[in-house]
């Protein structure tokens, strides 16, 4: 009889524990995060790759007059100094796929640590910013007035 509750004791115990391992062990069980920084020339491949993605989105995280200057084609303004910055990204779909950038890629690779800890599934960011992006001659676009997102 004691034996019988022991070995039952043990399975309540071990059972969860074999379960667990399974997710853990298991990396293709698991769900993964990228989180990834990555070149001028990467990203513009990202871009291309992704063109014709409806679940592919760009985020520019300087502030509104830096965007003005000129920006990446398609990209959502999200300002990172804005007091709603993160309720901003936390309202966005966590499962899309998104490439972020700022100027020199210090925001946003803040950003891209926010968005780590918010569970987002798939995130590049630019690596050193826009300026890489201009550097390396990429093109950029002008002023877009349905491209800003109200913070």
């Amino acid at each position: 009889m004691l034996l019988r509750k022991t070995t039952q004791i043990m399975l309540l115990i071990l059972l969860p524990l074999i379960l667990l391992e399974g997710c853990i062990l298991n990396p293709e069980k698991a769900d993964k995060q990228v989180l990834k920084t990555i070149s001028a020339r990467e990203a513009y491949e990202l871009i291309e790759e992704n063109s014709d993605n409806p679940d592919f989105v760009i985020i520019d995280v300087r502030t509104e007059s830096e965007y003005d200057q000129g920006y990446i084609k398609d990209a959502l303004n999200i300002d990172y100094y804005s007091p709603d910055f993160s309720q901003s990204l936390d309202n966005l779909d966590k499962n899309n796929t998104y490439l972020i950038y700022c100027r020199s890629g210090n925001r946003s690779g803040k950003a891209l640590d926010l968005m780590e800890k918010l569970d987002y599934k798939e995130v590049y960011n630019l690596d050193k910013g826009i300026i890489n992006w201009i550097k390396e001659g990429y093109p950029l676009e002008e002023e877009c007035p349905i491209c800003s997102v109200d913070n």
